[in-house]
């Protein structure tokens, strides 16, 4: 009976115009009203540089494309700032007050925060793969690889992409300096060459479908269609090869003959590579296999057009 005049006084009280100052509602009376959405401070880039104009770290983006007024499409376009770092009418009235995203810092943004602005405008052409990608699985934020407050972002140019990578992949970055390397630190082949950060429909973020696909770019001659293929270099180039480095030449995983012999166990050579005995009944070292090993004779390993070609001889 109690429980019945409690909510008839309550729905009394609201008839009249609302409850008393400072009452609460009782439990299970409606959801609290929603909270207020963070304001906009207005008036663009301006109303922040009244106080970040001598800051060196704020100030480069004025000569970045993102800072282009003319283009509706761009972040000064639209509301300067505050188009990234979100509504921040509180911050301007306050410092203690923080910007609603933070892209630095101690108490910077979640990841999944900070994307989600980058993405309002990079989500097609390249990027179209980011959900679920590699990258995106393992909460990399697109600021922990690009510097938009920077004239020339670091990871967009061919000279200094490579130690922006470098960083997370310390194990590509030692091959980079073995004996045989493609030229990633000489800045002509970067890792953006063969790699699509942003996610790919293929395997390890490769730009195409495929391993071979992606040599393919540059070792056109590779590609056939031959007459006679060789099966392991159909299948993947990384059988026999390794792309960030190698102590072989070539980017070999190893070196001929025993990379050849990983396959040929049973050859019609009678040769043993070890054996340099000539005694009654030993077979003695077959010069053939010295050096360059099989590619001595069999030079067009990645296939031949030859009508006399079924062993990839000259």
């Amino acid at each position: 009976m109690r429980s019945i005049l409690t909510m008839a006084l309550f729905t009394g009280m609201l008839a009249l115009g609302g409850m008393p100052a400072g009452a609460q509602p009782a439990a299970g009376a409606g959801p609290a009203p929603a909270a207020q959405p963070a304001a906009f401070a207005g008036g663009g880039a301006e109303t922040c540089l009244k106080c970040h104009s001598t800051d060196a770290k704020v100030t480069p983006i004025l000569q970045t494309p993102h800072a282009v007024k003319g283009d509706a499409h761009t972040p000064f376009g639209q509301d300067g700032c505050e188009s990234c770092h979100g509504p921040s009418a509180a911050h301007v009235s306050s410092r203690q007050n923080s910007p609603s995203v933070l892209f630095k810092g101690a108490n910077k943004s979640p990841v999944a925060e900070r994307n989600a602005q980058c993405l309002t405008c990079h989500e097609n052409g390249l990027r179209m793969n980011w959900q679920g990608s590699q990258h995106a699985t393992n909460d990399i934020a697109c600021n922990d690889c690009h510097t938009i407050h920077k004239e020339k972002d670091p990871v967009l140019v061919k000279d200094t992409q490579p130690e922006k990578c470098f960083t997370c992949h310390a194990e590509q970055r030692a091959d980079s300096f073995k004996f045989s390397h493609h030229p990633i630190r000489e800045g002509k082949v970067v890792c953006s060459d063969c790699h699509n950060p942003h996610g790919s429909p293929g395997p390890k973020l490769l730009k195409e479908f495929t391993v071979n696909e992606v040599c393919y770019t540059c070792h056109m001659e590779k590609r056939g269609p031959l007459l006679f293929e060789h099966e392991p270099v159909r299948e993947s180039c990384l059988n026999c090869h390794t792309p960030h480095g190698s102590s072989q030449a070539r980017l070999l995983v190893e070196r001929p003959p025993y990379l050849c012999q990983e396959c040929h166990q049973e050859s019609g050579h009678q040769i043993t590579p070890f054996s340099g005995s000539t005694l009654p009944g030993q077979i003695a070292e077959n010069v053939r296999m010295l050096g360059r090993g099989c590619v001595n004779c069999h030079s067009q390993i990645h296939g031949s057009n030859s009508p006399n070609g079924a062993w990839f001889n000259r």
